[in-house]
Protein backbone atom coordinates (compact mmCIF):
# COMPACT_ATOMS: atom_id res chain seq x y z
CA UNK A 1 0.00 0.00 0.00
CA UNK A 2 1.57 3.02 -0.91
CA UNK A 3 2.73 5.21 2.46
CA UNK A 4 1.03 8.80 2.99
CA UNK A 5 2.40 11.72 2.77
CA UNK A 6 1.42 15.26 3.42
CA UNK A 7 0.85 17.35 0.59
CA UNK A 8 3.22 19.67 0.94
CA UNK A 9 6.45 20.22 4.13
CA UNK A 10 4.82 22.75 5.60
CA UNK A 11 1.27 22.66 5.34
CA UNK A 12 -0.52 25.70 7.25
CA UNK A 13 -3.94 26.09 5.55
CA UNK A 14 -6.59 26.85 7.89
CA UNK A 15 -8.78 24.52 7.01
CA UNK A 16 -8.64 21.73 4.87
CA UNK A 17 -6.08 20.18 6.64
CA UNK A 18 -3.38 17.82 6.08
CA UNK A 19 -5.35 14.64 6.70
CA UNK A 20 -4.08 12.53 9.68
CA UNK A 21 -2.47 9.08 8.69
CA UNK A 22 -4.45 7.01 11.01
CA UNK A 23 -7.21 8.41 9.17
CA UNK A 24 -5.88 7.98 5.71
CA UNK A 25 -5.65 4.63 7.05
CA UNK A 26 -9.41 3.60 7.25
CA UNK A 27 -10.41 5.18 4.27
CA UNK A 28 -8.34 2.62 2.32
CA UNK A 29 -10.37 -0.08 2.85
CA UNK A 30 -13.81 -1.11 1.82
CA UNK A 31 -17.01 -1.14 3.91
CA UNK A 32 -19.91 -3.21 3.84
CA UNK A 33 -23.55 -1.33 2.91
CA UNK A 34 -24.08 0.66 5.87
CA UNK A 35 -27.30 -0.84 6.30
CA UNK A 36 -26.51 -4.50 6.27
CA UNK A 37 -26.12 -5.63 10.13
CA UNK A 38 -25.51 -3.92 12.83
CA UNK A 39 -21.94 -2.60 12.70
CA UNK A 40 -22.24 0.63 11.31
CA UNK A 41 -24.84 1.55 13.72
CA UNK A 42 -22.87 0.43 16.57
CA UNK A 43 -19.61 2.59 15.30
CA UNK A 44 -22.07 5.59 14.44
CA UNK A 45 -23.63 5.16 18.43
CA UNK A 46 -19.76 4.90 19.74
CA UNK A 47 -18.61 8.13 17.65
CA UNK A 48 -21.92 10.16 19.10
CA UNK A 49 -20.63 9.36 22.52
CA UNK A 50 -17.75 10.84 21.28
CA UNK A 51 -18.51 13.48 20.01
CA UNK A 52 -20.74 14.18 22.90
CA UNK A 53 -17.75 14.34 25.03
CA UNK A 54 -15.57 16.70 22.93
CA UNK A 55 -18.35 18.77 22.76
CA UNK A 56 -19.14 19.34 26.51
CA UNK A 57 -23.03 18.03 26.43
CA UNK A 58 -24.92 15.30 27.21
CA UNK A 59 -27.58 16.56 24.45
CA UNK A 60 -28.09 14.65 21.19
CA UNK A 61 -25.38 14.78 18.54
CA UNK A 62 -26.01 13.83 15.24
CA UNK A 63 -23.43 13.37 12.38
CA UNK A 64 -24.64 14.40 8.83
CA UNK A 65 -22.62 13.65 5.22
CA UNK A 66 -21.47 17.24 3.92
CA UNK A 67 -19.42 19.85 4.90
CA UNK A 68 -19.84 22.33 8.01
CA UNK A 69 -21.40 24.48 6.38
CA UNK A 70 -24.49 21.66 6.04
CA UNK A 71 -24.76 22.11 9.52
CA UNK A 72 -25.11 25.85 9.31
CA UNK A 73 -27.63 25.74 7.16
CA UNK A 74 -29.50 22.79 8.68
CA UNK A 75 -29.72 24.08 12.15
CA UNK A 76 -31.27 27.73 11.27
CA UNK A 77 -33.49 26.33 8.24
CA UNK A 78 -35.01 23.64 11.13
CA UNK A 79 -35.48 26.03 13.48
CA UNK A 80 -36.64 29.03 12.10
CA UNK A 81 -39.83 30.40 10.56
CA UNK A 82 -40.05 32.94 8.14
CA UNK A 83 -41.06 36.27 10.10
CA UNK A 84 -38.89 35.13 13.52
CA UNK A 85 -36.01 37.87 14.75
CA UNK A 86 -32.62 36.56 14.67
CA UNK A 87 -29.98 37.82 17.16
CA UNK A 88 -26.63 37.89 15.33
CA UNK A 89 -23.48 38.55 17.49
CA UNK A 90 -20.46 39.09 15.50
CA UNK A 91 -16.81 39.66 15.25
CA UNK A 92 -16.13 38.81 11.91
CA UNK A 93 -17.33 37.44 8.28
CA UNK A 94 -18.68 33.94 9.82
CA UNK A 95 -20.63 35.83 12.58
CA UNK A 96 -21.95 38.28 10.41
CA UNK A 97 -22.42 35.62 7.76
CA UNK A 98 -25.29 33.95 10.09
CA UNK A 99 -27.30 37.32 10.05
CA UNK A 100 -27.32 37.43 6.06
CA UNK A 101 -28.42 33.80 6.30
CA UNK A 102 -31.24 34.08 8.14
CA UNK A 103 -32.21 36.83 5.90
CA UNK A 104 -31.80 34.86 3.38
CA UNK A 105 -34.67 32.22 4.96
CA UNK A 106 -37.18 35.44 5.26
CA UNK A 107 -36.32 36.34 8.88
CA UNK A 108 -35.38 39.54 10.53
CA UNK A 109 -31.93 39.83 11.20
CA UNK A 110 -30.62 41.85 14.02
CA UNK A 111 -26.68 42.36 14.14
CA UNK A 112 -24.63 42.95 16.94
CA UNK A 113 -21.59 43.65 14.29
CA UNK A 114 -18.05 44.52 16.66
CA UNK A 115 -15.15 45.20 14.29
CA UNK A 116 -12.88 41.91 12.82
CA UNK A 117 -10.21 42.12 14.71
CA UNK A 118 -12.03 42.08 18.11
CA UNK A 119 -13.63 39.02 20.32
CA UNK A 120 -16.93 39.81 22.54
CA UNK A 121 -16.41 42.04 25.45
CA UNK A 122 -18.72 43.06 28.40
CA UNK A 123 -19.97 46.06 26.19
CA UNK A 124 -20.63 43.48 23.87
CA UNK A 125 -22.61 41.85 26.16
CA UNK A 126 -24.49 44.73 27.23
CA UNK A 127 -25.21 45.75 23.78
CA UNK A 128 -26.93 41.98 23.55
CA UNK A 129 -29.27 42.39 26.91
CA UNK A 130 -30.25 45.27 25.34
CA UNK A 131 -31.11 43.79 21.72
CA UNK A 132 -32.83 40.97 23.90
CA UNK A 133 -35.17 43.34 25.95
CA UNK A 134 -36.23 44.99 22.45
CA UNK A 135 -36.27 42.88 20.09
CA UNK A 136 -36.97 39.20 21.76
CA UNK A 137 -35.28 36.76 19.16
CA UNK A 138 -36.41 33.70 19.02
CA UNK A 139 -32.81 32.67 18.01
CA UNK A 140 -29.11 34.26 18.72
CA UNK A 141 -26.13 33.06 16.92
CA UNK A 142 -21.81 33.50 17.65
CA UNK A 143 -18.99 32.15 16.14
CA UNK A 144 -16.86 30.17 18.73
CA UNK A 145 -13.76 30.71 16.53
CA UNK A 146 -13.89 33.67 13.98
CA UNK A 147 -11.43 31.09 11.76
CA UNK A 148 -10.87 34.39 8.69
CA UNK A 149 -9.87 36.83 11.83
CA UNK A 150 -7.62 34.31 13.97
CA UNK A 151 -9.95 35.06 17.14
CA UNK A 152 -11.61 33.21 19.98
CA UNK A 153 -14.90 34.22 21.17
CA UNK A 154 -15.24 33.39 25.17
CA UNK A 155 -19.19 32.92 24.97
CA UNK A 156 -19.65 32.02 29.13
CA UNK A 157 -21.63 35.52 28.72
CA UNK A 158 -23.70 35.21 25.90
CA UNK A 159 -25.03 31.55 27.10
CA UNK A 160 -25.84 33.21 30.29
CA UNK A 161 -27.73 36.10 28.69
CA UNK A 162 -29.88 33.32 27.07
CA UNK A 163 -30.88 31.62 29.81
CA UNK A 164 -30.93 34.32 32.17
CA UNK A 165 -33.45 36.23 29.59
CA UNK A 166 -35.41 33.61 27.85
CA UNK A 167 -34.14 33.38 24.66
CA UNK A 168 -35.73 30.23 22.63
CA UNK A 169 -32.66 28.96 21.12
CA UNK A 170 -28.71 29.54 20.87
CA UNK A 171 -26.89 28.28 17.72
CA UNK A 172 -23.11 28.22 18.08
CA UNK A 173 -20.67 27.73 15.12
CA UNK A 174 -17.14 25.55 16.20
CA UNK A 175 -16.41 24.10 13.43
CA UNK A 176 -12.78 25.41 13.73
CA UNK A 177 -12.61 25.34 17.36
CA UNK A 178 -14.02 21.32 17.94
CA UNK A 179 -10.93 19.33 18.68
CA UNK A 180 -8.66 22.00 18.85
CA UNK A 181 -9.83 24.14 21.95
CA UNK A 182 -12.68 23.35 24.89
CA UNK A 183 -16.17 23.95 23.69
CA UNK A 184 -18.86 23.58 26.74
CA UNK A 185 -21.82 23.01 24.61
CA UNK A 186 -24.04 23.11 28.34
CA UNK A 187 -22.28 25.29 29.98
CA UNK A 188 -23.12 27.84 27.19
CA UNK A 189 -26.99 26.84 27.28
CA UNK A 190 -26.13 26.44 23.46
CA UNK A 191 -29.14 24.61 22.11
CA UNK A 192 -27.04 23.57 18.42
CA UNK A 193 -22.99 24.02 18.11
CA UNK A 194 -21.91 22.70 14.76
CA UNK A 195 -18.66 21.26 13.47
CA UNK A 196 -16.92 19.91 10.54
CA UNK A 197 -14.43 17.19 10.03
CA UNK A 198 -11.85 18.99 8.01
CA UNK A 199 -10.97 21.34 10.94
CA UNK A 200 -9.24 20.18 14.03
CA UNK A 201 -10.00 16.13 13.70
CA UNK A 202 -7.82 16.33 10.04
CA UNK A 203 -10.75 14.32 8.24
CA UNK A 204 -11.60 14.82 3.94
CA UNK A 205 -14.38 17.75 3.96
CA UNK A 206 -17.19 15.52 3.99
CA UNK A 207 -18.54 15.38 7.47
CA UNK A 208 -20.71 17.49 9.73
CA UNK A 209 -22.46 17.26 13.19
CA UNK A 210 -24.23 18.78 15.39
CA UNK A 211 -25.20 19.01 19.03
CA UNK A 212 -29.27 19.50 19.41
CA UNK A 213 -30.94 19.88 22.79
CA UNK A 214 -34.28 18.62 23.61
CA UNK A 215 -35.83 21.93 23.09
CA UNK A 216 -34.58 21.67 19.90
CA UNK A 217 -35.75 19.00 18.95
CA UNK A 218 -39.20 20.13 20.04
CA UNK A 219 -38.65 22.95 17.90
CA UNK A 220 -37.33 20.91 15.05
CA UNK A 221 -40.28 18.48 14.65
CA UNK A 222 -42.62 21.65 14.76
CA UNK A 223 -41.20 23.44 12.08
CA UNK A 224 -40.91 20.67 10.21
CA UNK A 225 -38.05 21.88 7.48
CA UNK A 226 -37.38 19.03 4.42
CA UNK A 227 -34.17 18.65 2.71
CA UNK A 228 -30.68 17.61 2.46
CA UNK A 229 -29.94 19.52 5.37
CA UNK A 230 -32.52 18.81 7.62
CA UNK A 231 -32.37 18.21 11.09
CA UNK A 232 -35.48 16.42 11.20
CA UNK A 233 -34.95 13.19 9.24
CA UNK A 234 -32.21 12.29 11.93
CA UNK A 235 -34.64 12.04 14.69
CA UNK A 236 -34.21 8.78 16.20
CA UNK A 237 -31.53 7.34 13.54
CA UNK A 238 -28.85 6.76 15.99
CA UNK A 239 -31.03 4.17 17.03
CA UNK A 240 -31.94 2.14 13.28
CA UNK A 241 -29.31 2.72 10.59
CA UNK A 242 -32.77 2.30 8.08
CA UNK A 243 -34.21 5.63 9.71
CA UNK A 244 -31.02 8.07 8.22
CA UNK A 245 -32.43 10.00 5.60
CA UNK A 246 -29.84 9.13 2.84
CA UNK A 247 -27.09 6.44 2.50
CA UNK A 248 -24.75 6.16 5.89
CA UNK A 249 -21.44 7.35 4.78
CA UNK A 250 -19.48 4.88 6.93
CA UNK A 251 -15.88 6.24 5.66
CA UNK A 252 -16.91 9.00 6.83
CA UNK A 253 -17.69 8.14 10.65
CA UNK A 254 -14.61 5.64 10.85
CA UNK A 255 -12.87 8.26 9.75
CA UNK A 256 -14.10 10.60 12.42
CA UNK A 257 -13.54 7.58 14.62
CA UNK A 258 -9.95 7.14 14.15
CA UNK A 259 -9.29 11.03 14.37
CA UNK A 260 -10.95 10.97 17.53
CA UNK A 261 -9.19 7.68 19.27
CA UNK A 262 -6.13 9.45 18.26
CA UNK A 263 -6.89 12.72 20.33
CA UNK A 264 -8.27 10.54 23.10
CA UNK A 265 -5.23 8.46 23.53
CA UNK A 266 -3.15 11.58 23.33
CA UNK A 267 -5.30 13.04 26.06
CA UNK A 268 -7.59 15.79 25.37
CA UNK A 269 -5.66 18.48 27.84
CA UNK A 270 -2.29 17.41 26.09
CA UNK A 271 -4.43 18.47 22.83
CA UNK A 272 -6.02 21.45 23.99
CA UNK A 273 -1.72 22.65 25.59
CA UNK A 274 -0.28 21.63 21.89
CA UNK A 275 -2.46 23.73 20.20
CA UNK A 276 -2.40 26.41 22.88
CA UNK A 277 1.46 26.01 22.27
CA UNK A 278 2.03 25.89 18.98
CA UNK A 279 0.03 29.27 18.58
CA UNK A 280 2.41 30.75 21.04
CA UNK A 281 5.00 30.15 19.00
CA UNK A 282 3.38 31.47 15.99
CA UNK A 283 2.39 34.34 17.58
CA UNK A 284 5.93 34.93 19.25
CA UNK A 285 7.71 34.42 16.31
CA UNK A 286 6.01 36.45 14.28
CA UNK A 287 6.97 39.57 16.14
CA UNK A 288 10.67 38.27 16.17
CA UNK A 289 10.50 38.56 12.63
CA UNK A 290 8.81 41.64 12.37
CA UNK A 291 4.91 40.58 11.16
CA UNK A 292 2.27 41.68 13.14
CA UNK A 293 -0.82 40.08 14.05
CA UNK A 294 -3.83 41.67 12.74
CA UNK A 295 -6.19 41.06 16.39
CA UNK A 296 -6.64 44.11 18.92
CA UNK A 297 -4.07 43.68 22.18
CA UNK A 298 -7.21 43.11 23.93
CA UNK A 299 -8.40 40.42 21.74
CA UNK A 300 -8.61 37.20 22.55
CA UNK A 301 -6.42 35.01 19.97
CA UNK A 302 -7.19 31.24 18.29
CA UNK A 303 -5.24 28.35 19.51
CA UNK A 304 -6.47 26.95 16.26
CA UNK A 305 -5.54 29.67 13.74
CA UNK A 306 -3.32 33.20 13.46
CA UNK A 307 -4.15 35.95 11.24
CA UNK A 308 -1.09 38.34 11.02
CA UNK A 309 -0.74 41.22 8.31
CA UNK A 310 0.56 40.72 4.92
CA UNK A 311 4.70 42.08 5.53
CA UNK A 312 5.26 45.82 4.06
CA UNK A 313 5.54 45.73 0.80
CA UNK A 314 4.24 42.34 -0.16
CA UNK A 315 0.75 41.64 -2.30
CA UNK A 316 -0.55 38.58 -1.21
CA UNK A 317 -0.28 36.77 -4.61
CA UNK A 318 3.61 37.54 -3.92
CA UNK A 319 3.73 36.19 -0.59
CA UNK A 320 1.45 33.87 -1.24
CA UNK A 321 3.68 32.36 -4.13
CA UNK A 322 6.94 33.25 -2.35
CA UNK A 323 6.66 31.08 0.94
CA UNK A 324 4.41 27.89 -0.98
CA UNK A 325 7.99 27.93 -3.38
CA UNK A 326 9.41 26.80 -0.14
CA UNK A 327 6.87 23.93 1.04
CA UNK A 328 4.97 26.54 2.81
CA UNK A 329 1.13 27.14 2.56
CA UNK A 330 -0.93 29.41 4.21
CA UNK A 331 -4.24 31.00 3.69
CA UNK A 332 -5.62 34.23 2.55
CA UNK A 333 -8.40 35.66 4.06
CA UNK A 334 -12.13 36.89 3.04
CA UNK A 335 -14.71 39.46 2.91
CA UNK A 336 -13.48 42.70 3.85
CA UNK A 337 -9.86 41.04 5.22
CA UNK A 338 -8.75 39.66 1.75
CA UNK A 339 -5.60 40.78 0.50
CA UNK A 340 -4.81 42.15 4.18
CA UNK A 341 -4.12 39.48 6.15
CA UNK A 342 -3.06 35.89 5.97
CA UNK A 343 -3.35 33.05 7.72
CA UNK A 344 -1.39 29.94 9.39
CA UNK A 345 -3.65 27.13 10.65
CA UNK A 346 -2.12 25.43 13.46
CA UNK A 347 -5.13 22.98 14.12
CA UNK A 348 -5.12 18.70 14.41
CA UNK A 349 -2.08 17.29 12.35
CA UNK A 350 -0.72 20.72 11.86
CA UNK A 351 -0.38 21.96 15.38
CA UNK A 352 2.96 20.51 15.00
CA UNK A 353 6.32 22.50 16.68
CA UNK A 354 8.54 21.23 14.30
CA UNK A 355 6.60 22.27 11.79
CA UNK A 356 5.93 25.81 13.04
CA UNK A 357 9.91 26.27 13.63
CA UNK A 358 10.70 25.83 10.22
CA UNK A 359 7.54 28.03 8.73
CA UNK A 360 9.13 30.87 11.03
CA UNK A 361 12.32 30.27 9.49
CA UNK A 362 11.32 30.47 5.57
CA UNK A 363 9.33 33.80 6.34
CA UNK A 364 12.05 35.78 8.08
CA UNK A 365 14.64 34.01 4.89
CA UNK A 366 11.83 35.45 2.46
CA UNK A 367 12.33 38.99 4.29
CA UNK A 368 15.85 38.95 4.37
CA UNK A 369 16.12 38.94 0.61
Amino acid sequence: MQTFTPYTSMPFYPGPVSVDPAVAAVLARDYAPPRLGTEYLELYQSVRKRLQYMLGTKEDVLIATGEGMLVLWGALKSLLKPGDTVLSVGTGVFGDGFADMAEILGCRAIRISEPYDSTITDSTLEKVRRAILEHRPVLMTAVHCETPSGTLNPLEGLGRLKHEMGVPFFVVDAVASAGGAPVDTDLWHADCVLGGSQKCLSCPPDMSFMTVSEAAWERIREVGYAGYDAVKPFDGACEDAMRHPYTPNWWGVAALDASLAVLEAEGWENVFARHDAVARQCREGLAQIGIPLWTAPDAVNSPTVTAARIPEGWSWPAWREALAAEGLVVGGSLGPLNGKIFRLGHMGTQANATNMENALKVMKKILSR
